[in-house]
């Protein structure tokens, strides 16, 4: 398995982006999200994913340079229309607005539509935890194709709608949670089918709603879950309430439109945590509780109790030593990209 540092895969990744007509700033900062996802062990919203932004770009359903619009705002409260830019810089824009307006008025909300994948959603609340607030956020992908069923049904009809919440903290990691709210992120499915590899049993059901553990099974019409297993129900609730936050709130809509065209919505929220009590007081209780969670005696055959957000920390710091490791497969389509491009 082909192993490259994350600086170098950093650089191959921006100037990939800038070939394909992304500026130098936005090339930047879609690199770093990239890399920041294979660090921390989630290939699935990693630098797997530029080849789909490269084509999305080609066929002009992402646009580089789009106007960053403000279509309304209060004190605490923004609406931003993306028009269909790149998702990074967009997103991470609109967290730098409403943390500012959060250190104002000690709470911010913001909505953004019309624009690319996000990636991996954490990297938006955690920089609301780094700057000492509390930082919330949903997406969804608009009216792009959909991959969930609901509790109990055959038919996609749901986005897999990640939640993330990242609190501040004394601790070396971050503590935060993301999630998505199905059974699995979809991204997993094509890192499972770069790899040849089946998934697990619960994630996905096939055309006619049986069980199956293919990789393609989405692709072929089947569905994923949502998350919860038999209380799949939780999942699907919580997938539902994402869908309005993210696509409704925003001015989406729900469903699937013809186009299929990718349409990242997002809601996020800062709360000012020195709003409620003092900040270096609740940082440390925090921190206080993440030990306390890890003292936890181990059931059997477990090693290590972690808190919420501590693994993909841990993984970060040893790849940042050791390297990623790509899939053959995703290794071959950069190397074809950097020639069809002439990158180095």
């Amino acid at each position: 398995m082909p192993n490259l540092s994350a600086d170098k895969l950093e650089t191959l990744s921006s100037n990939l982006m800038q070939a394909a007509g992304a500026s130098e700033s936005e090339a930047h900062i879609i690199a770093r999200h990239l890399i920041s996802a294979n660090l921390a062990g989630h290939e699935s919203h990693g630098v797997i994913n530029i080849a789909w932004y490269i084509d999305s770009i080609r066929k002009g359903n992402m646009v580089p340079g789009a106007e960053f619009e403000i279509v309304e705002e209060s004190a605490t409260t923004t609406v931003i229309d993306g028009h269909w830019g790149f998702g990074f810089p967009t997103t991470e824009r609109a967290m730098d607005i409403t943390i500012e307006k959060a250190k104002k008025h000690r709470v911010a909300a913001t909505t953004v539509r019309r624009q690319g994948h996000i990636g991996r959603v954490a990297d938006y609340p955690l920089i609301a935890a780094q700057a000492g607030m509390i930082g919330l956020m949903t997406a969804d992908s608009g009216r792009a194709a959909k991959s969930v069923a609901p509790f109990g049904g055959r038919v996609a009809r749901l986005g897999t709608n990640p939640i993330c919440i990242a609190m501040p903290s004394n601790l070396e990691g971050p503590f935060f949670l993301d999630i998505s709210t199905a059974a699995a992120a979809g991204g997993k499915l094509s890192v499972a089918a770069s790899r040849g590899e089946a998934v697990p049993q619960g994630w996905v059901i096939d055309a006619e709603g049986n069980p199956s553990t293919s990789a393609l099974a989405v692709k072929q019409g089947g569905a994923l879950l949502p998350l919860g297993g038999s209380e799949g129900h939780k999942g699907y609730g919580l997938a539902a309430m994402i869908e309005i936050f993210s696509g409704i709130l925003t001015g989406l809509g729900f469903g699937v439109e013809p186009s299929g065209r990718h349409n990242d919505g997002v809601f996020m929220a800062v709360f000012d945590a020195s709003a409620f009590r003092p900040l270096e007081e609740f940082k440390a209780e925090v921190t206080e509780f993440a030990q306390y969670l890890r003292s936890t005696p181990t059931a059997t055959g477990v090693e290590q109790v972690y808190y919420p957000g501590e693994v993909e920390h841990l993984r970060t710091q040893r790849n940042l030593t050791n390297g990623i490791d790509l899939p053959e497969s995703t290794y071959n389509e950069l190397v074809k990209l950097a020639e069809e491009l002439n990158v180095e």
